[in-house]
């Protein structure tokens, strides 16, 4: 009996068993709250590891300050970077399945990492040393293997789960009714607040239990945590649509800028004959039906290919090789992707910034008073003071500010991406700023209390740290879920998830800068001084307030940069969905 008789189905969409998606059943707020509390747990898998990792390289593996933020920033980068893969298989096959592997990898890298720090024989030997200028024995042999194994499987695991996650649940909404666009709006909100609440869990419980029991429970927390996210998933696999692939996305921005590259090379015709889609039946089959909407922007599109000739140049018609032609609908694809470049580029010096509150904002705390009355807090914990800032002002947003915004505006989005993108860029150089002057009066207190070179805690109160912090985590709530939804709301649809992947991968390339501006700092300063301003074991004798300013500095120019890209950008989604793909999601009778 056919599964589907008698309901309307959603064009384009199928549940988990590959049978089409009802309308009533399939989809909506059920769908999504299952997304966001697999969120939560994956995020505080992730992050109570990652915020504390740090520490652990360098009190248990034995590395250097600067090692092991280095190590820090290279695994998290590593991890966001792979979201790309993620976003890409997503597309390409789907983003049920992609989550489901990618879940069971990261799995099986927390439980290599727990047998570590359960076992003395696979890990290095505590160092004793209580003088900062001794260094200790850094890991090695089968150590460092098991250890980057289990680090780097993480990373592959979290990738993917970034990569399919957000769209997945982006998916359930109806983008061609209002209400449905403004649902999806507030699920990237909540995604966003779901993430701040795993992270909660992460820095307060999770640490401590780190600091004051051992790590091997704080890797076991983690481990169950990432399970129990699998079978909370499963457990909402009946209430899921799930869009059908179109195909794979990097094939077709290859054969487009192939053409565009092979047509002016060898021209056989001028760039108005394009290629229409409508009048030559051979193409008609590289468009889905649930992209046949796109098929009457054909006229405007032609009119906009001097934006980008080079790329509208994949349209020539007798093109020298046949097997490289390319619809209309495929060229404006890849114009939409090549346009939104700059801004993702433009976002990749906050996330550089955001790199310093896992590595040096967490070591700096370490050298201070971390107690609160009789409370001792462990340093790694800092970021609680972010992350409750963005539970409350993530709600605050979507059911005050957003609602206040569409009334004065009488828009639909109310605050634009790239406006909230714009604020999230500007308060990263007034973070840096303050970062510095923390960083200024921390060391002022070390030599006035002569205790540059030991391990005793500097008497000044570790919520100093929590300024910049504070700053930087509201940077990142604006920025995060302004880049997620103007991705994914821009995006072709069958680019979708790789597109909404590069939120992630400006993290990755944030902290790979982060890494590589340290080297070229200490590379440069090295030349003209006794020692580079980020070396040795000991945090007191880094010339970090030097560093901060550096990032200050860069933060600020790379934020009239976004302006300049920000002011030229023209929204490619001024339409609303429905337009952009009449046929994209529209119930039909089965």
């Amino acid at each position: 009996m056919d599964h589907a008789q008698g309901f309307i189905t959603w064009e384009g969409y199928v549940d988990w068993r590959n049978r089409p998606a009802i309308k009533g059943c399939h989809g909506g707020a059920v769908a999504a709250s299952f997304v966001l509390v697999v969120e939560i747990l994956e995020n505080l898998a992730y992050l109570a590891n990652a915020s504390n990792l740090v520490l652990y390289l360098s009190k248990f593996m034995n590395f250097s300050p600067s090692a092991s933020a280095n190590i820090v920033t290279n695994f998290m980068g590593t991890a966001f970077l792979l979201a790309l893969l993620g976003g890409f298989s997503s597309d390409f096959f789907s983003t049920y399945y992609i989550y489901i592997i990618s879940a069971t990898i990261e799995f099986m890298g927390l439980l290599m990492l727990t047998l570590q720090a359960c076992i003395p024989s696979l890990r290095q030997p505590i160092c004793a040393s209580v003088n900062r200028n001794i260094p200790c024995k850094e890991v090695g042999g089968g150590h460092t293997a098991m250890l980057f194994s289990g680090l780097y499987l993480v990373a592959l695991g979290v990738g993917g789960i970034k990569g399919s996650l957000p769209s997945h649940g982006a998916e359930q909404f109806d983008e061609n009714s209002p209400q449905g666009r403004k649902h999806r709006s507030s699920f990237f909100n909540y995604y966003i607040f779901c993430l701040a609440c795993g992270a909660l869990i992460a820095v307060t419980l999770v640490v401590w239990v780190e600091d004051n029991k051992g790590w091997q429970w704080g890797f076991g927390i983690s481990t169950v945590a990432i399970l129990s996210s699998i079978a909370i998933f499963l457990l909402g696999s009946g209430t899921y649509r799930i869009k059908v692939p179109t195909g794979s996305p990097i094939t077709t921005i290859f054969k487009v800028l192939v053409a565009a590259f092979s047509n002016s090379l060898f021209p056989k015709n001028s760039i108005g004959n394009v290629q229409d889609t409508r009048e030559n039946p051979e193409n008609t089959t590289e468009i889905s039906k649930d992209e046949e909407g796109h098929r009457e922007q054909g006229e405007e599109i032609q009119t906009e290919m001097k934006d980008l000739k080079f790329i509208g140049k994949a349209t020539v018609r007798n093109t020298a090789y046949p097997s490289l032609r390319c619809t209309v609908k495929q060229v404006q694809d890849v114009k939409i992707v090549v346009q939104v470049v700059p801004i993702f580029m433009s976002t990749v010096m906050l996330n550089c910034c955001l790199a310093q509150l896992s590595t040096f904002s967490v070591q700096q705390a370490a050298t201070m008073n971390t107690y609160i009355g009789a409370l001792k807090v462990p340093p790694a914990s800092l970021p609680i003071f972010p992350v409750i800032f963005t539970m409350i002002l993530a709600p605050v947003y979507n059911h005050i500010i957003i609602p206040f915004a569409r009334a004065v505006t009488k828009s639909e989005m109310g605050i634009t991406h790239l406006q909230r993108i714009g604020t999230g860029l500007f308060l990263s150089v007034v973070a840096m700023a303050v970062a510095a002057l923390v960083e200024m009066k921390r060391k002022r207190v070390a030599e006035q209390s002569g205790l540059m070179n030991t391990t005793a805690p500097l008497p000044i109160t570790f919520l100093w740290i929590s300024l910049q912090y504070l700053f930087l985590g509201s940077a990142d709530l604006f920025s995060l879920a302004g880049l997620m939804e103007f991705f994914f709301t821009e995006a072709p649809l069958s680019m979708r998830s790789m597109s909404t992947a590069l939120s992630w991968a400006s993290l990755a390339m944030g902290y790979y800068l982060s890494s590589v501006i340290v080297s070229i700092v200490n590379s440069t300063t090295g030349r003209f001084q006794q020692t580079p301003w980020l070396y040795g074991s000991n945090l007191n004798h880094y010339h970090l307030e030097r560093f901060y300013w550096l990032m200050c500095i860069l933060s600020g120019l790379n934020f009239l940069h976004y302006l300049l890209w920000a002011s030229r950008y023209k929204y490619k989604s001024t339409k609303p969905d429905y337009e952009r793909g009449r046929d994209d999601n529209t119930p039909s009778e089965a």
